[in-house]
């Protein structure tokens, strides 16, 4: 079966988890040729390991605590702080809290 995407127009709930975030899981929001948008669940002491991806990539924490390894650094990311990376930059994401954010993909 198919996920459901988001439509055009259609709103989509990124309030935190709270209390819930521990069965929560990551979900692909919308896909279209220009973007992908994912709400991402990254629960503590998990992490995804290094890759990169062509197009342009942003995070916003919506809540938690993550952190992004890149090559030549390591950014914080907590409830309310957002980033971007250029297309093709390595990056692993690791949980120091229960995190969940919404990672926009530009294609």
């Amino acid at each position: 079966m198919a996920l459901k995407h988001a439509e055009p127009g259609e709103v989509v709930d990124l309030r935190p988890h709270g209390s819930r975030i521990g069965a929560a899981k990551t979900s692909a929001i919308v896909r279209t040729p220009g973007f992908e948008a994912i709400r991402l669940v990254v629960p503590n002491g998990s992490e995804i390991s290094s890759h990169h991806v062509a197009g342009q990539i942003m995070f916003l924490c919506i809540e938690g605590h993550a952190q992004l390894g890149l090559t030549d650094k390591t950014i914080d990311l907590r409830a309310g702080d957002w980033v971007y990376l250029e297309g093709g930059k390595p990056h692993s994401v690791k949980g120091i809290e229960d995190a969940s954010l919404l990672m926009t993909i530009l294609f």
